[in-house]
């Protein structure tokens, strides 16, 4: 599963596109590289609301880091925010896999992005989110509680 998206869409095409009614984002500037724990814009299925949330879900039960990415949808950890009040919609223009081998000259690996087509039309993917009760970030950078989460789905279809 990808763990980097970008959305450069201006508002007034996520607005059109997804039929936002309220809008708490102020101003939204292109987000070429959107990565876990960092803020982008989500429209909530509770009344067509475009907001800002973070990337990744509480930690399992059983302890570890946060999760961005939930395979294994009938678990009990996550069967509560499966209901439609917990839904969401998460604009992108295009999305990154990172590249199996590393790249001989860089010796990373290279990202490589998807899109529907070379123009990197809008779009947009499922998502679930929920409300996060502890301090998340780092040490020096710390984002107090509560902050709305959001889990990307495993696939995109």
């Amino acid at each position: 599963m990808w763990n980097l998206y970008s959305i450069t869409t201006n508002q007034a095409a996520i607005i059109a596109l997804l039929r936002v009614i309220n809008r708490y984002v102020g101003n939204l500037p292109p987000m070429p590289g959107v990565f876990p724990d960092h803020p982008a814009p989500v429209i909530r299925n509770d009344g067509r609301e475009m907001t800002l949330m973070r990337w990744g879900m509480p930690p399992p039960q059983f302890g570890g880091p946060p999760v961005t990415n939930i395979r294994n949808t009938s678990s009990p950890q996550w069967r509560g925010w499966l209901k439609p009040e917990s839904r969401c919609l998460v604009p992108f223009n295009s999305f990154a896999e990172y590249a199996p081998e590393a790249n001989p000259e860089t010796k990373k690996k290279d990202a490589v992005w998807f899109a529907l087509n070379d123009e990197r039309p809008l779009a947009a993917f499922g998502g679930i989110w929920t409300e996060l009760n502890g301090d998340r970030g780092t040490k020096s950078k710390p984002v107090p509680r509560p902050s709305p989460r959001l889990w990307l789905p495993d696939n995109v279809t």
